[in-house]
């Protein structure tokens, strides 16, 4: 099965490369059957064929790097950590691009000139894949996205939900996806056993189909992004924004 003009996707970085959704868009709030596929590919290049046809992409994954570090990073990452409150450790300051040439963390923090938490440096080698193929076109249907923002504007804004490790916050994301899904909702137990344990967790599958919910509100016209206001461009022309 292949997508269509209505399909949109989430991409979200898994143990075994991207956990990638691609979810009809046509519908989505209904509860009529919809197509929902979850995949996982070794590297983001073959992720974005496997969505080739999707009218909208949101990525977890930093689009857009500043030239030299900054403390707090980007200005979108500060804002999403202001929206996030007691959850905004969660939104990692990307290390500015020079960073992205080092081969082990001594040299990115040598790099870098300024903090570089470690953390930060083993999602290194997935922001690379991430840089390496976009492009300011590419921009215009690829958007960067952060999934826990994305469940907060699901639940309506200001309510806290448990960390997405503990079984208390999968069952309010899964709720919050089922609210959106209706009978299309996939098990993602059921998900994880086929596509492998060890390749993906089971909040990779949550993370991803929220995405594709940032992408479908894209499309529609519903979404707002961070900073309020033009977002400032890298040196490469890319957009530093996150959408929600």
């Amino acid at each position: 099965m292949t997508a269509d003009q209505d399909d949109c996707a989430g991409i979200d970085g898994c143990r075994g490369g991207w956990a990638v959704a691609v979810v009809s868009a046509e519908g989505m709030t209904d509860a009529a059957p919809r197509t929902v596929r979850l995949t996982v590919v070794p590297d983001f290049a073959e992720a974005l064929t496997l969505a080739r046809d999707a009218r909208c992409i949101a990525v977890d994954m930093p689009i857009g790097l500043l030239s030299s570090p900054r403390p707090g990073g980007r200005d979108c990452d500060r804002a999403a950590r202001a929206l996030l409150g007691r959850q905004g450790s969660s939104v990692f300051s990307p290390p500015a691009r020079p960073a992205l040439v080092a081969v082990d963390y001594r040299e990115a923090q040598r790099l870098q000139g300024a903090g570089l938490s470690i953390q930060t440096w083993n999602i290194v080698p997935r922001i690379r894949e991430v840089d390496a193929v976009m492009t300011p076109s590419l921009q215009g249907r690829v958007f960067e996205a952060h999934p826990e923002l994305a469940f907060r504007t699901l639940a309506g804004g200001d309510v806290a939900l448990a960390r997405k490790a503990t079984a208390e916050g999968f069952s309010e994301r899964v709720a919050l996806l089922t609210r959106v899904l209706g009978a299309s909702m996939p098990d993602l137990r059921e998900a994880r056993s086929r596509l492998g344990a060890a390749r993906v967790g089971l909040d990779d599958l949550a993370d991803a189909l929220v995405l594709a919910d940032v992408a479908r509100r894209v499309a529609a016209g519903d979404a707002f992004r961070v900073p309020v206001g033009a977002p400032p461009v890298d040196a490469r022309g890319l957009r530093m924004e996150i959408w929600l």
